[in-house]
């Protein structure tokens, strides 16, 4: 996907096709948003706090997976 063609969602920090987000008015300006995350707004409380807890699951995977792979790559040029 290129990046015309995708957004970052600043709820749940990641790049979602443009079909997928829309423009939300925010103190800050206008922010891209995905769907999924605003439907899940408009559920009760406890939904949204496991949606909450998942996109935080999955952002914490993505991180971990990344720091491990720069770790590797930072071992793999240490010399001998």
């Amino acid at each position: 996907m290129s990046s015309s063609s995708t957004a970052y969602c600043y709820h749940c920090g990641t790049h979602h096709p443009r079909e997928e987000m829309r423009q939300i008015e925010t103190k800050g300006g206008k922010r891209w948003r995905c769907i999924k995350s605003i439907e899940a707004t408009k559920r009760g409380t406890a939904e949204r706090d496991a949606f909450g807890k998942q996109v935080t699951a999955s952002n914490k995977s993505e991180l971990q997976a990344k720091l491990r792979m720069r770790a590797a790559l930072t071992a793999a040029q240490k010399p001998r």
